[in-house]
C-alpha cells in the first residue's frame, strides 16, 4: 500500500516504514531482525540501491486489516552503543577511526586530509564508540555516518565524497515541486564562538575565540594571539557562544571554535521542498541549487540533510 524511506545524515539511522494490505489475511508476520533490501526507481529505468534494513517493529491492525513494518538501516552496529574505556595519545583522526571501524567490523572511509589531522590526546571514558565519533565530528567540523558497511568521516558542508571527489550539484526548479518552506534565523544571534583549552603551565584556562566582525569598509584579519592569553580573535566582542568542553590543547580548541562557528553559519537558513515526482538519486550531502524562488533562496548553496522517499498507490 505504501513505503516511506527516510535517509538521514550522520549517525541517525535511516528509517523504513512499509504498510501492506492484509484484508485477505494471507500475509505472514515477519520476525524481528529480518533483513529487507530496498531499491527505488521508476518503471523502465534502473533501480537505485538504498541499502539493507533490519526489521525492529511490526504492527497489525484493522479492520480493514493492514500490516505495518518498521525497520532501520542494517549497517548501524549495536556494538557502536557499547560503553568503553580507552585513551588515544599522539595519534591522528585516521588512526582513531581505523581502530573504531575494525572493532565494529566496518571499513574506515575518509580522505587523507581528514585522516592526517593530529590528535594530541583524547579519552574515551565510559563512552560508546558512536558517541566518541560524534564528539570528534563536532570538534573537527565533520559528518560521521555508517553506510553500506563503511564508517564515513568526511568534512561537513564541502559536498565531496570520502575520497575527496566533488559530488555533482543537483538542480531543482520550482515547477517540479508541490510545495516548499523556507526559514532563516538571525545570523546575528551569535557573533562568535569561544573555546577553552587547559594550559598545563598555569591554572588559568586561556580561551580561543572565533568571532564575526560587523560589516565595515575594512576587511577583518585574525589578530595574532598572545601566548599568555591563548586568545585567537576575529571581529569584535559582542554576543559569543562559549563551548562547554575544555580542550587538551590550543590547536584542538581552535579547531573546535572554527568548526562550531561554521556550523552556526550553515544552520542560519533552512529550506524544504516536496517534489511532484520522486527522485531516488537524491541523498544526504548532495549539493543542490534551486531556481524559481525568492532571490535569497535561489542564490544560496544548499546541501541535503534529510531526504524522504514516499511510494504509494497514488504516487
Amino acid at each position: 500500500m505504501s513505503l516511506t524511506l527516510t535517509d538521514n545524515r550522520g549517525f541517525e539511522a535511516d528509517q523504513l516504514d512499509i504498510e501492506l494490505d492484509d484484508s485477505d489475511g494471507q500475509l505472514v508476520l515477519p520476525r524481528r531482525g529480518a533483513k529487507i533490501a530496498v531499491a527505488l526507481g521508476w518503471q523502465g529505468s534502473a533501480l537505485i540501491d538504498k541499502g539493507v534494513f533490519t526489521v525492529d517493529e511490526i504492527e497489525h491492525s484493522g479492520a480493514p486489516d493492514k500490516l505495518t513494518i518498521r525497520a532501520r538501516s542494517a549497517d548501524f552496529r549495536e556494538t557502536l552503543n557499547v560503553r568503553r574505556d580507552q585513551s588515544y595519545h599522539k595519534t591522528t583522526i585516521g588512526g582513531i577511526i581505523k581502530i573504531i571501524a575494525e572493532r565494529n567490523k566496518l571499513t574506515p572511509t575518509l580522505n587523507k586530509a581528514m585522516s592526517d589531522l593530529a590528535v594530541d590526546h583524547i579519552d574515551q571514558t565510559n563512552e560508546s564508540d558512536g558517541n566518541l565519533i560524534t564528539r570528534l565530528a563536532k570538534q573537527y567540523g565533520a559528518i560521521a555516518a555508517v553506510k553500506n558497511g563503511n564508517l564515513f568521516f568526511i568534512k561537513q558542508g564541502q559536498s565531496k565524497t570520502a575520497s575527496g571527489k566533488p559530488i555533482p550539484v543537483m538542480t531543482i526548479i520550482r515547477s517540479l515541486g508541490d510545495g516548499h518552506q523556507f526559514s532563516m534565523a538571525d545570523r546575528g544571534a551569535y557573533t562568535g564562538v569561544v573555546a577553552n583549552w587547559l594550559n598545563t603551565r598555569t591554572t588559568e584556562k586561556p580561551a580561543i575565540k572565533v568571532k564575526r566582525k560587523r560589516k565595515t569598509k575594512s576587511t577583518a584579519k585574525p589578530k595574532e594571539p598572545e601566548e599568555k592569553q591563548g586568545e585567537y580573535l576575529i571581529g569584535t566582542d559582542e554576543n559569543v557562544l562559549t563551548l562547554r568542553t575544555t580542550y587538551a590543547s590550543k590547536n584542538n580548541a581552535q579547531r573546535a571554535a572554527k568548526s562550531n562557528w561554521e556550523r552556526l553559519q550553515r544552520g542560519a537558513a533552512k529550506f524544504s521542498i516536496q517534489l511532484a515526482k520522486g527522485r531516488a538519486d537524491l541523498y544526504p550531502e548532495v549539493p543542490v541549487k534551486v531556481t524559481g524562488f525568492k532571490k535569497q533562496i535561489d542564490e544560496a548553496d544548499w546541501t541535503l540533510v534529510t531526504v524522504t522517499h514516499s511510494v504509494s498507490e497514488v504516487n
